[in-house]
């Protein structure tokens, strides 16, 4: 007879607890599955994001990787123990300083900053990064997170959130994330933090190959040798449109392949059993054969190759065109003229939570609750493949632990929704870190060539690009890529002729969507290095040849766009004059003294159009007063760590003229908010933001209009009425008097806002965007010309935001973007089948982030809600070329291939015999 083993006890958080659990169980498991303490996040479960933090007696330890026998005995605490009625002070000086963003990975960096805080309540910011050097975020930029930890044990100043009844304005205030408790107490709920009770676990059979055709086995006999598996499903059983993508006349994904593999990773059947059946099963022994084909991988190969797609010959997915004047011509008859070659590689998003969610019935209709970036879109897909009205499918989104653009295509929601549609119970996924690297988006590789002109003065003349984007196996935001790089290809700059060309090439490589910036970084570097050639063949400082051309109110864009207001750039670059001349003397001093290591400084700038191009980009927002005298914001803005969350509600508030504080709010959810549009291309603030000033002001108008008063009144809240003053009159609103409709609101609006855009003709001319976002960055950095190293020092960041609503938001915002650029310049190359885990794959650790210096530039913008532009996207846009132009001025030579790692940096330096 075969005992049982016996339970395994220890403390948690002060708590005696026993469970039975395998010896080699992960602590990380037992924690969340067996004990709901889901604070403990996972994402990697191999101990290389360290969201998993916890402390063992004291001492830092990823969850993940200590078996719960290990943890006999002893004193286990997580982020749920660090608030003992009131936030620990560590907790409150992240809320203070904007540490959490997406908060996927605030518990494990506010565990590892306790456990450094109670040996060393002082540390300093070397201390700091040596202690939360094992915990990722991917949002933030870290700079935030080491001044929260510094500043834990200071005194802290007090917050400047509006407190009481009373209004005063509030955009433009350093309010703290209105969500920003849950995340630091770690009660947020992300993905893969709640299953329902009685949830199947469900299992994604993939491709091992890239390209293969495959026919299944025995799949009723694999079922049946297989207890507690229910059932399987492949294509066959789909009941809708197998086929789904982001842009509709461009869909043509399918949920499941049938018969034809196109990619690594591709799903192409599901298992779906009780949890432990699932979790004791090996996917290498399902019956499915293949006959892998030959692929590509590469642009070239691409446009040579068969079509993946009937349709697209020459695996051509879509060429976007712009074409200004007589660019050939100029180029001719210019003084000086540059030409050059770029190539970029695969960028994984690598956020931190792999995506989760789960599905079930409620009634006859399909709930589902997943992290994503586009609530309504995901519907509409996952109706699509189902075979279900819209309506019949509602989409609730959880938490969402970083996005930037690749959680704007579906991934498991309608897997998921098959499940629990065809079995009438409910059906969970998580993706393993490998799964979520290899079956998802990344950053389009680019192969880019072009030439720029310029007059004896400086003045540039002329430019043409061309430049081949791999869309890898599907469409997703190929078409979008393809679009937007013409437009923006020239940089913020006034270019009198211009040509510009991208295609979308389809590969048997990982799928290319949308990735902050969707294509824009990749052009700005190809057009900010030359621009460095350029200046150095005129003799004229880089920073002011920028601003020469800088484009200005009143000149037209390469689209033939012009502005009359609310052009930027070139008050961001004067903003980085007085850096820039000092970080050129400190250069210079450093570089007398030294010859291997050698210092650069390098700047680049951006422009960013903000929304869709040149197509309908429509925002809605709902809001309503209660009898009881609740403001209740509808928010279906989805805040993936950006702060929709916050700066949307700001914006209504004082559009309304009431305090914050009286406002609650209904977030993103398909069957409760109207359509905000989906979380991408910096168009949140901008045009949620407007649908919310729009909403805020149409309900402030109507009660206004009740109490018959002017403009000029003011509004307060007391309990169940509003009080309405103007000089010194008063008067009384009591709201329980008044009818309610059908949501129980006595006062309500709803109001919508769409861009005015044009679209662009078979030249690329129109009026592709009504609001851009500008910036220009410095980038100060060392280079050791033996090794090859980098070595960033500073960066400098001014960023025209139109208004900053909120500057603590904004500031973080611009840290992380540049974190993420930094990646993307230096380190980060997602080679398919081989950098599947964030061991083998590098992004910035918080050693690796340097000081950066963040300018806010306030140009304010006519159509933005109280002057505000964009920002999320073009923050990230200037930093690779500014360090990649750093380099070349340190050491005299350019690298053309990203990332600049050490092997590329040193033949560069030896191809330019430097």
């Amino acid at each position: 007879m075969r005992l049982a083993p016996s339970p395994i006890a220890f403390r948690v958080n002060g708590a005696d607890v026993a469970v039975e659990a395998p010896p080699m169980a992960r602590l990380s498991s037992v924690l969340r599955d067996r004990l709901g303490l889901t604070g403990t996040k996972v994402g990697c479960d191999a101990g290389d994001c360290g969201a998993c933090t916890v402390l063992v007696d004291g001492q830092a330890a990823c969850a993940c990787l200590v078996p719960v026998a290990q943890a006999a005995g002893a004193e286990i605490r997580t982020v749920e123990g660090l608030a003992n009625g009131a936030l620990s002070a560590l907790q409150e000086a992240f809320l203070r300083h904007g540490a959490a963003q997406c908060g996927i990975c605030t518990p494990g960096l506010l565990m590892a900053g306790t456990a450094l805080l109670e040996a060393n309540p002082h540390p300093t910011e070397a201390e700091v990064q040596d202690a939360l050097g094992g915990v990722l975020c991917r949002c933030t930029g870290y700079r935030k997170i080491i001044a929260a930890v510094m500043d834990a044990n200071a005194d802290s100043p007090p917050s400047d959130r509006p407190e009481g009844g009373a209004f005063r304005s509030i955009v433009g205030a350093r309010i703290p994330r209105l969500d920003g408790r849950p995340k630091v107490l770690g009660t947020e709920m992300f993905g893969a933090d709640e299953r329902p009770a009685g949830a199947l676990s469900v299992l994604v059979i993939r491709s091992p190959h890239w390209h293969a055709e495959f026919a299944f086995g025995d799949i009723a006999g694999f079922v049946a040798a297989h207890p507690g598996l229910v059932a399987v499903y492949t294509a066959a059983d789909i009941p809708g449109r197998n086929r789904f993508g982001v842009i509709p006349p461009f869909a043509d994904q399918p949920a499941l392949a049938q018969a034809h593999a196109r990619f690594r990773g591709e799903a192409v059947a599901l298992v779906a059993g009780e949890p432990d059946a699932i979790a004791a099963l090996d996917p290498a022994g399902f019956p499915v054969e293949w006959k892998p084909l030959p692929h590509v991988l590469d642009c070239e190969a691409g446009k040579a190759a068969p079509p993946l797609h009937e349709a697209r010959p020459g695996n051509l997915l879509v060429a976007g065109r712009v074409v200004r004047g007589d660019a050939e011509a100029a180029l001719t008859a210019s003084a000086v003229t540059v030409s050059g070659a770029i190539e970029t590689s695969h960028v994984e998003h690598a956020y931190i939570e792999p995506e989760a969610g789960h599905a079930f019935m409620d009634g006859d209709t399909l709930a589902i609750k997943a992290c994503t970036q586009a609530p309504v879109m995901d519907r509409d897909d996952t109706a699509a493949v189902l075979g279900l009205p819209p309506e019949k499918v509602r989409i609730v989104p959880t938490a969402t632990g970083g996005g930037f653009g690749s959680k704007l295509d579906v991934s498991l929601q309608p897997l998921i929704g098959l499940v629990a549609l065809k079995t009438g119970r409910p059906a969970a996924l998580a993706y393993t870190r490998a799964e979520s690297m290899a079956s998802t988006t990344k950053r389009h590789p680019a192969r880019m060539q072009a030439t720029i002109g310029a007059d004896a003065d400086g003045r540039v003349t002329g430019m043409v690009f061309d430049g081949d984007f791999n869309t890898g196996a599907y469409a997703s935001w190929g078409p979008t890529v393809a679009s937007r790089v013409p437009v923006h290809a020239s940089g913020p700059y006034f270019t009198p002729a211009y040509r510009a060309e991208a295609r979308a090439i389809h590969t048997n490589g990982p799928i290319s969507g949308a990735f902050r910036g969707f294509g824009v970084p990749q052009a700005a570097v190809m057009q900010e290095t030359l621009y460095d050639e350029l200046a150095g063949r005129l003799g004229i400082d880089r920073l002011e040849f920028r601003l020469r051309n800088a484009l200005r109110n009143g000149q037209p864009t390469v689209c033939g766009q012009v502005m009359e207001a609310g052009v930027g750039i070139a008050d961001c670059l004067e903003a980085l004059k007085p850096r820039w001349a000092q970080a050129l003397v400190d250069a210079e001093a450093f570089n007398r003294g030294n010859g291997t290591v050698r210092r650069g400084v390098g700047v680049a700038s951006c422009w960013y159009g903000c929304g869709n191009t040149g197509i309908p980009n429509p925002s809605t927002m709902k809001l309503g007063i209660t009898a009881d005298g609740r403001v209740i914001l509808h928010q279906g803005a989805v805040d993936i760590g950006q702060g929709s969350n916050t700066v949307i509600p700001q914006i209504c508030a004082e559009a309304l003229g009431l305090p914050l504080e009286a406002f609650g709010f209904v977030g993103g959810d398909t069957a409760l908010t109207p359509d905000a549009g989906k979380t991408s291309a910096s168009r949140q603030t901008y045009i949620s933001g407007k649908a919310a000033e729009k909403a805020g002001r149409a309900l402030r108008e109507r009660i206004l209009r009740f109490a018959n008063v002017s403009e000029r009144a003011e509004l307060s809240l007391d309990g169940g009425s509003i009080v309405v003053r103007e000089g010194a009159a008063s008067r009384r609103i009591e709201l329980a008097s008044l009818p309610a409709d059908e949501e129980g609101y006595v006062f309500r609006a709803e109001e919508t806002y769409d861009p005015p855009t044009a679209p662009l003709d078979e030249n690329g001319q129109g009026r592709p965007y009504a609001v851009y976002g500008w910036g220009a960055q410095v980038a100060e950095l060392e280079v050791d010309r033996t090794l090859g190293t980098v070595r960033l020092i500073r960066i400098t960041a001014a960023h025209d935001v139109g208004r900053a609503i909120n500057p603590l938001l904004v500031e973080g915002q611009v840290e992380g973007g540049i974190a993420q650029g930094l990646g993307m310049a230096l380190m980060e190359e997602y080679v398919p089948g081989r950098t599947e885990n964030l061991h083998d794959y590098l992004i910035p650790t918080i050693g690796d982030v340097p000081e950066i210096e963040t300018i806010l530039v306030e140009v304010p913008d006519p159509e933005g809600p109280f002057g505000a532009k964009g920002l999320g996207e073009h923050v990230l846009i200037p930093t690779a070329p500014a360090i990649l132009n750093a380099i070349r001025h340190a050491t005299g030579a350019l690298v053309t291939r990203l990332p600049a790692t050490p092997s590329r940096v040193l033949a560069a330096i030896r191809e330019a015999g430097r």
